[in-house]
């Protein structure tokens, strides 16, 4: 097994650990441990803090001169050259909410960036994973369907994709569009204002809560692109390199005065005239 090949594994097995434990206490009944970070509309629970835990310990055994860093406030260096970035409840409101649309994000990194990445949803099974030069997949109920963008399953894989997108997701009138909204109240209107530009150009846009889904959900080929602006690296490091080994480009979103920075994920010929479009205030 090669060096990749064995990261992954472990990203995965953190992965699909802490959904399970989350699913546990999805099952036990809601959550009664809620505080605010940022506003009071950016959550954390105790699921949050225990999923991180759950996912710190399995790393300290496996990998234990690994840096790390999570959403919650873990953070330490290592010896290694390389440091795991996760997301233990990526859709913290969704979960509290009872909304089944969030997950785990796992990610491992060095000094150039992603070397392997998974994501988990628990409410479908859904496994999706990449590493830096191996081939995006997912494994859900249905078996394991290499990714390959809007579109569906690629080409030659013998497996039953998502369902490709009308139109192919090149032309801006027939692309489904994912995103997603800041905490910050000032931050939402100018969003609000982009949004505005984008609803008439293309087909429709969704708003699910989490951003891993979304890109993970972009490389499966269930939206043609994704754009959010004041995600954070345990939000993307794992989606993102999963869209990217899936044909995709990843674009930085340049800093606007009340927009922050983002990312904008989407087929080549898409993401140009996106990201005029929603690349401004």
């Amino acid at each position: 097994m090669s060096e990749g090949e064995a990261l992954l594994e472990v990203a995965a097995d953190a992965a699909r650990m802490a959904g399970a434990l989350l699913l546990e206490r999805v099952r036990g009944g809601a959550e009664r441990d809620v505080t605010s970070k940022s506003t009071p509309t950016d959550l954390v629970s105790e699921a949050d803090l225990a999923a991180e835990s759950a996912i710190r310990e399995l790393l300290g055994r496996r990998r234990p001169d690994d840096g790390f860093l999570g959403e919650e406030g873990g953070s330490e260096g290592g010896t290694s050259g390389l440091s795991w970035v996760v997301d233990p409840l990526d859709g913290t409101v969704n979960f509290l909410f009872g909304i089944p649309q969030w997950c785990v994000s796992v990610a491992v990194r060095d000094a150039t960036g992603t070397l392997a990445g998974a994501v988990y949803d628990p409410n479908r099974d859904e496994l999706f994973t990449a590493s830096r030069d191996g081939v995006p997949t997912l494994v859900g109920p249905e078996g394991a369907v290499e990714l390959s963008g809007p579109g569906g399953a690629a080409e030659g894989s013998g497996e039953r994709g998502a369902s490709p997108t009308p139109g192919g997701g090149e032309d801006m009138a027939s692309a489904m569009v994912a995103t997603g909204l800041a905490y910050d109240a000032q931050v939402r209107s100018a969003q609000a204002r982009v949004l505005g530009r984008l609803a008439p150009r293309v087909r429709d846009i969704r708003r699910f809560g989490s951003a891993a889904l979304d890109l993970t959900w972009t490389a499966a080929g269930r939206y043609d692109a994704y754009f959010e602006r004041s995600v954070k690296q345990w939000d993307i490091a794992a989606g993102a390199l999963i869209c990217e080994r899936a044909g995709l480009l990843v674009l930085e979103l340049p800093v606007h005065e009340d927009l922050p920075w983002g990312i904008l994920v989407a087929r080549p010929a898409l993401a140009g005239p996106l990201l005029e479009l929603i690349g401004g205030p």
